[in-house]
């Protein structure tokens, strides 16, 4: 046995499965409909095995012999190729990880304090229900029920002094599925109503059933707000009648922000609440027609709108959609996210300026799943201050 070509051979595999999953994270940032996503996710899950069995079959034992003595100079051109560019994949896993452990949390967040609550000790019950990849809920060390109530501070050199302390809840990817039974959602929504905001925003994917859509009035339905509550919708809730979501949420009011600029005036300033379905639903909102000097706050479900919020001088974007990645490896860090831009943004805060954005880890998922990844509800406190570090 060769074993330096054993490693090298296992590095390719390695950058193999990256070049794949880069795919499926692309792919499932554009406008496609589940059903196809679902089927090219599933061919992309039988091509990371079956790679490492036919190198072994037509290098390793096969063909140059690697594992045997052989030469890499007797390597046919296609696989010399296609090797080459698993070892470009092997190269990102290095970057992304690097990138992972060396991003810091931007100084406009001045603080940020946690709590885990544990629904399953809070309920005295697990309440899992019999939703799609229900068997997920079965994984060892699974977070699913560990909630994180994270309150974090922002401070922008736009927010008014006078709003000194104003406070927003965001919330995002309930995904009712029915893998997590009502009560799961019926504890959060009842911690919430204890805490303290001014404004409470949903950033999208309410739904993976559209029957339970009847759970709306007695979750979401019942949190209130002094300067309202605004949402948007998601890709998951696009192929699930989101005119009747729309509809529901509104009877219970919500302002539906897709595509529109409210503009609130608090305290003798102008907040603008914005939101963005893109690119699965609406048009973008249009700034160009309310007070330029209003503070821009944007409700994106995707972190991907954030060139363009840029581009609009979005002071504050929320997101949801990348889960955090829902499962997060040693050293590796996060694998999975929709995102065109991997998983650059799959949860916590980002300055990219002029636009701070916030994207969080969401509530639920399809897929019952949460691996050192918790699911998060999150308290943004806004003050007062400049926004360079």
């Amino acid at each position: 046995m060769d074993w330096l070509n054993a490693l090298l051979l296992l590095v390719l595999v390695a950058g193999h499965t990256e070049l794949l999953i880069t795919i499926v994270n692309r792919t499932h940032g554009l406008p496609i409909h589940v059903g196809p996503l679902r089927h090219f996710r599933h061919l992309d899950d039988l091509m990371i095995p079956l790679f490492p069995v036919l190198l072994l079959w037509r290098v390793g034992l096969g063909g140059p012999g690697l594992l045997v003595g052989g030469s890499w100079h007797e390597l046919s051109l296609g696989w010399t190729i296609y090797l080459t560019i698993c070892g470009c994949g092997a190269a990102g896993i290095v970057w992304s990880a690097a990138r992972w452990w060396l991003q810091k949390v931007p100084a406009q967040q001045t603080s940020q304090h946690s709590r885990i609550l544990k629904i399953d000790e809070s309920l005295g019950d697990r309440p899992f229900g019999p939703g799609p990849y229900s068997y997920l809920t079965k994984v060892p060390f699974n977070e699913i029920l560990q909630v994180e109530f994270n309150e974090k501070t922002f401070q922008l050199d736009r927010i008014p002094a006078a709003w000194d302390g104003l406070s927003i809840l965001h919330l995002s990817d309930f995904h009712f599925s029915g893998s997590l039974r009502k009560p799961f959602y019926d504890r959060v929504i009842l911690e919430c109503e204890a805490m303290q905001y001014d404004l409470v925003v949903f950033s999208g994917d309410l739904l993976d059933d559209v029957a339970l859509l009847e759970w709306l009035p007695s979750t979401l339905g019942k949190l209130d707000a002094r300067l309202g509550k605004y949402f948007i919708l998601g890709n998951h809730d696009w192929t699930l009648s989101p005119d009747r979501s729309r509809a529901v949420f509104q009877e219970h009011g919500w302002q539906d922000a897709s595509g529109e600029v409210h503009a609130i005036e608090h305290r003798d300033h102008a907040l603008l609440v914005a939101g963005t379905e893109r690119p699965w639903m609406g048009r973008q909102p249009d700034f160009s027609k309310v007070d330029a000097s209003g503070f821009r706050l944007l409700l994106s479900h995707t972190p991907d709108q954030l060139p363009w919020a840029r581009s609009q001088q979005v002071d504050l974007m929320l997101a949801g959609h990348n889960h955090g990645g829902q499962v997060v490896l040693p050293i590796i860090g996060p694998v999975y996210a929709p995102s065109q831009f991997g998983v650059k943004h799959v949860g916590g805060t980002f300055w990219d300026p002029p636009t701070l954005m916030h994207v969080s880890r969401g509530l639920a998922g399809k897929h019952p799943l949460r691996w050192r990844c918790r699911p998060e509800v999150t308290r943004i406190v806004l003050t007062h201050g400049t926004s360079e570090p």
